[in-house]
């Protein structure tokens, strides 16, 4: 099977029957994001105790790179710290936009599928979109935009 079309496997497994879908009862955290190029916009709830994400969902209206990329985040990040949650959120950033070299260590695991985005510029900020919500959940900034000049990630989001 090629990488493109495990890509398109996975895309179209996870926008059928999307992971973590819906609303948290009582969420501690939580963000609403828009990419207004695509029009997708999505909610993340989150539940942190402590320091680590207990509960995940998200729900909105999509398209299907976005929905797959928010389904597989709530998977990954679901239990983790959140400094490993923010760690994955660079990381699959930097994987999005082409800087990082998946050739070197990381912790991406089965999320390096999307690896292949950086070669559809004008899907970049699809898959991106739920880890930018997500981002901003994390650090209480209740919305969010892949086009905002004044959002911390838009710098690092860049032109993608």
């Amino acid at each position: 099977m090629t990488t493109k079309s495990l890509y398109q496997e996975v895309i179209l497994d996870h926008n059928r029957k999307p992971r973590n879908y819906g609303k948290l009862d009582k969420a501690s955290h939580h963000a609403v994001g828009h990419n207004p190029l695509c029009g997708d916009h999505l909610d993340i709830d989150l539940n942190v105790e402590g320091k680590h994400i207990e509960g995940i969902a998200f729900h909105g209206e999509s398209c299907a790179i976005c929905k797959a990329s928010a389904s597989m985040m709530t998977t990954v990040v679901k239990g983790k710290s959140l400094g490993d949650a923010e760690m994955l959120i660079k990381e699959f950033r930097d994987m999005a936009t082409g800087a990082l070299d998946l050739a070197h260590p990381h912790h991406l695991g089965r999320l390096t599928v999307f690896a292949g985005v950086r070669d559809l510029p004008t899907r970049v900020k699809c898959a991106i979109l739920p880890w930018h919500t997500l981002h901003a959940a994390l650090n209480s900034v209740s919305t969010t935009s892949t086009e905002a000049e004044d959002d911390p990630m838009h710098a690092s989001i860049g032109d993608a």
